[in-house]
């Protein structure tokens, strides 16, 4: 029988991040609980899985999929024209 040594830790890119719930989620993203559901049926929601039967979020993984939505919606406004989003 052999023994495993680490000698450093494993590079795992959630080595240091925290697992978020859904209520957690739901208050950072600030929407019910049950919108979360509804995205995560959907696909369209922050990426989120299951630890038995519980549902949980890195929470760098909501950080970046709110980066994300900020950045489509400035996007999408600029490419409509909305001259609340343009630049100055």
């Amino acid at each position: 029988m052999s023994t495993v040594r680490w000698t450093e830790q494993p590079d795992t890119p959630h080595a240091n991040d925290e697992l978020l719930t859904m209520e957690e989620v739901a208050a950072v993203v600030r929407v019910p609980i049950a919108t979360l559901r509804y995205w995560r049926h959907l696909g369209t929601g922050p990426r989120s899985f299951r630890i038995g039967r519980s549902v949980r979020y890195w929470r760098t993984e909501v950080l970046h999929w709110l980066e994300t939505q900020s950045n489509d919606t400035q996007t999408s406004a600029e490419t409509r024209g909305d001259p609340r989003r343009q630049a100055r």
